[in-house]
Formats: C-alpha cells, sequence, structure tokens
C-alpha cells in the first residue's frame, strides 16, 4: 500500500465526508466508517477521480462486508500499476 494512496483516501474521508482523523486507518473496515450506502459510493466515486482511475467492481465491491482502507489502497495502487486499458487479475 502506497503512503501517497492512503494520504490522499484520509484528506478525502476527512475533508469532504467530515469523518474524525483518528477514525481513518489503514486497518478500519468501510462499514466502521459511517458511510450510509449512498456516501459510500460517492467516496468511491471521489476516489476514483482523485486517482484518475475506476476502479472494476470486480476487484473491489465497496458493498461486500469487511473491506478495509488498506484493501482499498492496494486495489488503487494494482489499477493504477496496470497497463492502459487491462483489468488487474483479482487475489
Amino acid at each position: 500500500m502506497s503512503s501517497m494512496t492512503f494520504d490522499d483516501i484520509a484528506r478525502i474521508l476527512v475533508t469532504d465526508f467530515h469523518l474524525e482523523p483518528a477514525l481513518v486507518r489503514p486497518e478500519a473496515a468501510l462499514a466502521e466508517l459511517d458511510l450510509d450506502s449512498l456516501a459510500l459510493m460517492e467516496f468511491v466515486f471521489a476516489v476514483e477521480d482523485a486517482c484518475h482511475l475506476r476502479i472494476p467492481e470486480e476487484l473491489l465491491d465497496p458493498r461486500e462486508a469487511g473491506i478495509t482502507l488498506q484493501r482499498l489502497c492496494e486495489v488503487i495502487d494494482q489499477v493504477a500499476a496496470a497497463p492502459a486499458g487491462t483489468v488487474p487479475a483479482h487475489p
């Protein structure tokens, strides 16, 4: 997980979604952040826009239980490193 990726995600959560910085840690599950389903999707779109990429649902469905911020960062780093026009394999 890139620390820059995590820092970007943390900034979005604190600035745009008004979460307490103490709640934003790599091991925090998305479900623990108290974002309703609409806010969760808005968060994912904000992350995609900030990182200039799209996260394929086959790699990460934010509605799945137990997905952590660390996992989100790993997927973002994986998608960013993939050649243009390809979808990285699901680990």
